[in-house]
């Protein structure tokens, strides 16, 4: 089978396309043939050692994709698995998803898909999609009206304004170019700022005391984490979820002391752990169901697996204009 491989945390240049056996599953295991799978910001970061797993190279990249179950190893649940089309996710048993097969774990490896969904989407049905039903059941639960978004123009960004839409949540967006700020009014977004204006600062201040925004879900770290909590008004949190800017977080103690704000953090896959059995399958058939409206991925391109290098690139050069997915055979 062919797999991509990641010889050094150094960037896609590190990437080879390497020929290996197909695996076997074990115990409570299947395997995935692998149909796609796509590229995520959180893949950019595994390649250059900046995410939460660094298992010494050669890894094999991938955090989610799709397939179908072509095998199953011993247990009652990886039997019930066989022939089924599945969501696979990218890290424990058999690691990374760039491959035209891999192994995976029935606890949580693998996840069955709507009838109703194609591959393509279900690739792209884990990682953005329960994300932003994550961001969106964080902030009922806590009672907010109204959060804020950096990243906004992002493939995650359109999925929380869509929900919030639907859930009756404000959503106070946060972008860096002009061309995103266009590309979100034109799908029905009302509220978004451009943090390179020059009045942004006072701009944020002035929308999140009217919309009462105390919560915001920070995907760029650095001085920008600071501005989100000197604009909201006081008792209010910034929940960090990714670092594009590659920069420590930024927050002037004041705010943190006078003002009772603070800071805090998500990562999908410990928030998942912490739900019972019953809402993360409701989480999950809810997702589902949203994945051809609410909780959609817009593809902009489909690269075969040979070309991962050359799908990296493009989609580094332009983020916000649809997912970029590889198709493994």
């Amino acid at each position: 089978m062919a797999v991509a491989v990641l010889n050094s945390y150094s960037g896609a240049d590190a990437l080879s396309i390497e020929q290996r056996p197909i695996p076997t599953p074990g115990k409570n295991e299947v395997l995935v043939k692998v149909a796609f799978s796509p590229i995520n910001p959180s893949d950019l970061a595994t390649l250059q050692g900046h995410y939460g797993f660094k298992d010494p190279t050669p890894i094999v990249p991938g955090g989610e994709g799709s397939g179908e179950v072509v095998s199953a190893g011993p247990g009652i649940m990886a039997s019930y698995f066989l022939g089924k089309r599945v969501a696979c996710t990218g890290w424990g048993t058999g690691g990374g998803v760039w491959s035209e097969y891999v192994v995976k774990s029935v606890k949580g490896g693998v996840l069955a898909l709507n009838k109703s969904l194609s591959l393509e989407q279900g690739a792209m049905s884990f990682i953005n999609p329960l994300t932003a039903s994550a961001f969106l059941d964080i902030s009922k639960k806590e009672g907010h009206k109204a959060i804020l978004l950096t990243a906004a123009a992002s493939s995650l960004g359109k999925m929380v304004n869509r929900l919030g839409r639907k859930e009756g949540i404000q959503v106070v967006n946060v972008v860096r170019r002009d061309a995103q700020v266009d590309l979100l009014k034109a799908q029905g977004v009302d509220i978004v700022l451009n943090s390179n204006d020059a009045g942004f600062e006072q701009q944020l201040h002035d929308v999140c005391h009217q919309t009462n925004t105390r919560i915001a879900f920070d995907a760029v770290a650095g001085p920008l984490t600071n501005q989100l909590l000197k604009a909201m008004p006081p008792n209010s949190k910034v929940t960090v979820f990714s670092a594009l800017s590659r920069q420590e977080v930024q927050a002037n103690p004041g705010l943190l002391i006078f003002e009772n704000k603070r800071i805090d953090s998500f990562w999908l896959g410990p928030w998942l752990s912490t739900q019972n059995v019953v809402k993360m399958m409701l989480l999950w058939k809810q997702a589902q169901k949203q994945i051809p409206s609410h909780l959609k991925s817009e593809i902009r391109k489909v690269y075969p697996l040979q070309e991962v290098k050359e799908a990296i690139h493009d989609y580094t050069s332009q983020m916000t204009g649809g997912k970029i997915l590889l198709r493994m055979s």
